[in-house]
């Protein structure tokens, strides 16, 4: 399936590893002083907006759910915490989904590999540092940039084809990534993508 590319973007949160959990503990455990319905309807953005980063999200919560203006200041702090609770939490081998690191490992030399992530970047390659992940890929990029310009700034750097580039994911914001860049989009790891493409990987190994 995979065989006519030459280069593979991976998402990394649902598709390297089974971090969605964590990560909506992690806003639940930072906006538990706050009404648990707004709480509620945050984690609902979360979920339907897995690509986003978390920037974006908590200014979703104040500006359109709380109706409240918040200061940047506020929003890296914010972050800072979420992202303390992520390293704590993260640096686990056993939440790494073993179908797609076993593929990866078997062919990190047949295809060109990066890791396109709504995590931010600093986290981000902290956790495939330590997981000893980071030898198979030729970059690690993440948020704050937002992912369409993140794939847009891989393609230009490398002078890839984008005919030889497929993105893998599993986000409606990965597919939109992958769209606004002109490269194929492959769904895993979540069937509701089925709706979007059909291009759709149900085991790789």
């Amino acid at each position: 399936m995979l065989d006519k590319y030459k280069v593979l973007l991976w998402d990394f949160d649902g598709v390297i590893m089974d971090s969605n959990p964590v990560r909506t503990y992690g806003f639940e455990e930072i906006l538990k002083e706050y009404p648990a319905e707004q709480v509620k309807e945050l984690i609902a953005y979360h979920q339907q907006n897995g690509g986003l980063p978390r920037y974006d999200k908590f200014r979703y919560f104040f500006e359109k759910i709380r109706g409240e203006k918040v200061t940047d200041e506020e929003i890296m702090r914010l972050a800072a915490r979420f992202s303390e609770i992520m390293l704590a939490r993260l640096l686990d081998s056993s939440l790494l989904i073993p179908d797609s690191v076993a593929f990866i490992k078997e062919n990190y030399k047949k295809f060109i590999m990066h890791i396109v992530s709504g995590s931010d970047q600093i986290e981000l390659r902290k956790i495939c540092a330590h997981l000893s992940l980071t030898p198979y890929f030729v970059s690690i990029v993440g948020s704050p940039v937002l992912k369409p310009r993140l794939v847009q700034q891989i393609l230009k750097a490398y002078n890839y084809n984008k005919y030889e580039v497929a993105f893998i994911g599993d986000s409606v914001n990965d597919y939109d990534a992958a769209v606004e860049n002109g490269v194929d989009f492959y769904g895993y790891n979540n069937k509701r993508l089925l709706n979007l493409s059909k291009l759709y990987i149900k085991k790789l190994m």
